[in-house]
């Protein structure tokens, strides 16, 4: 059996390491599954996820040469993202009006506005060349004996 990226397999646990589990597969094949691939949570410790012997699904992300890389956590349904008590994404209150854009967005800048802030970029970045620039040549002409 030829393994193909996005193939669904029953795999046995072989082993665990700091930084994922082999997965003993069919036909004597093994895959890893990466911390990172074994839950839609943080995993700092993959023992609290899996152990030894556990039967697991998994599904394939890629195949290169011997090897196989698996996931666990694309099998899972992916948990709602907690948006927190944060009023920017609450349902609006029923006794108060809801504004549809409380900032109005600035005005466009004027051609003459656009020169005058290049102009000024111009100066400053001009301004500290001739001073590095002064800098260098005073130091050349102070050290020369008379």
């Amino acid at each position: 059996m030829e393994l193909t990226v996005g193939a669904v397999l029953e795999g046995k646990v072989k082993s665990i390491t700091n930084f994922g589990a082999f997965i003993a597969l069919p036909e004597n094949r093994t895959g890893l599954v990466h911390i990172s691939e074994v839950a839609n949570t943080f995993v700092s410790d993959i023992r609290q996820h899996l152990t030894e012997g556990q039967d697991v699904k998994v599904v394939v992300l890629g195949v290169e040469g011997n090897k196989v890389n698996l996931s666990i956590k694309r099998l899972e349904a992916r948990p709602p993202r907690d948006r927190g008590n944060s009023r920017e994404f609450s349902a609006p209150q029923q006794n108060r009006p809801v504004r549809a854009n409380p900032v109005p967005p600035p005005a466009p800048k004027t051609a003459d506005q656009l020169f005058e802030e290049k102009l000024k970029a111009f100066m400053s970045e001009s301004d500290s060349k001739i001073s590095s620039i002064r800098q260098y040549s005073d130091h050349r002409t102070k050290s020369r004996r008379r």
